[in-house]
């Protein structure tokens, strides 16, 4: 796993997610800048899934629990989709504020998965 890579999804996960919040908070339903963001997120979880399957080709494989891992790349992946399938079902300010919380939680996993994979000892 690259860090600047890991720091970069970060970034991206914390300023989506408050974003998002901020965005509800302020009484605005789901737009496209907030689904939008979300699907930045997204798409940067799937480059890591790419990431975490060629990097044990490479030689580069995790320092931690490959299970804890993987579980918390699979909720990544799945979370905000689901929060932003929500939302665009709901539309209104708290489920603007639910695609925020996602985008953070996601964040957090993503730190997590960089922990396990360059960090941690086994």
């Amino acid at each position: 796993m690259i860090e600047w890579f890991t720091w970069v999804q970060l970034a991206v996960a914390v300023a989506a997610g408050l974003l998002c919040i901020a965005m509800g908070l302020a009484g605005r339903v789901p737009g496209d800048l907030t689904i939008g963001a979300l699907a930045l997120v997204e798409v940067l979880l799937l480059v890591q899934v790419i990431v975490a399957f060629i990097a044990p080709a490479l030689g580069n494989e995790p320092t931690g629990s490959v299970l804890e891992f993987g579980t918390y790349l699979v909720g990544a992946l799945i979370l905000p989709p689901a929060a932003a399938f929500w939302a665009l079902l709901e539309r209104n300010r708290w489920s603007t504020v639910i695609l925020g919380v996602a985008a953070l939680s996601v964040g957090v996993m993503v730190y997590r998965m960089f922990q396990i994979w360059t960090v941690q000892q086994a």
